[in-house]
């Protein structure tokens, strides 16, 4: 096979940008993220992908439950936020208001248009990713006319 063009071929998935929470007690983690996708109606499953060395992936590891938070279109800059090292300063998560989730306390991101938490079913533990299969708890929307983030509209890709 040749390695460039997997990686061209791989890129080539769609993906929204999102950004996941994870809370344990006092400890908070958030981090852009591509990989997700919705698996089963009912039970409402979703299935994420997150890197091993993310501060969110032990707090998932230990709580067993999570956040997502849809990035809308216009807000691209706001994802940028949370490609670096989780903080929390004045009430506000990487620069961010938040509040916590009613079921879960993992961070809901208020200035975002959609959102939902989770409680981990399964996971997959393979390579440098876990895959973690949830079931949908709870769920909000803010703005339901924003359309939301996708990956390949901000020019930059994360796959391959």
């Amino acid at each position: 096979m040749d390695p460039q063009l997997k990686k061209v071929a791989l890129r080539a998935i769609t993906y929204g940008l999102y950004v996941l929470t994870a809370r344990d007690g006092d400890q908070f983690g958030a981090a852009g993220i591509n990989w997700v996708t919705q698996t089963s109606f009912d039970p409402p499953l979703v299935a994420v992908g997150v890197k091993t060395d993310n501060d969110s992936h032990a707090l998932i590891d230990n709580t067993g439950k999570f956040a997502v938070n849809v990035l809308a279109d216009d807000q691209l800059d706001v994802a940028k936020a949370f490609f670096r090292t989780t903080k929390v300063e004045d009430g506000k998560l990487n620069g961010y208001a938040f509040e916590d989730g009613p079921k879960t306390g993992c961070p809901l991101l208020v200035d975002l248009p959609y959102w939902w938490e989770a409680t981990v079913t399964d996971k997959v533990a393979r390579g440098d990713h876990t895959l973690f299969v949830a079931e949908v708890i709870n769920a909000g929307v803010r703005n339901p006319d924003a359309a939301p983030l996708n990956l390949r509209s901000t020019g930059m890709n994360y796959g391959g």
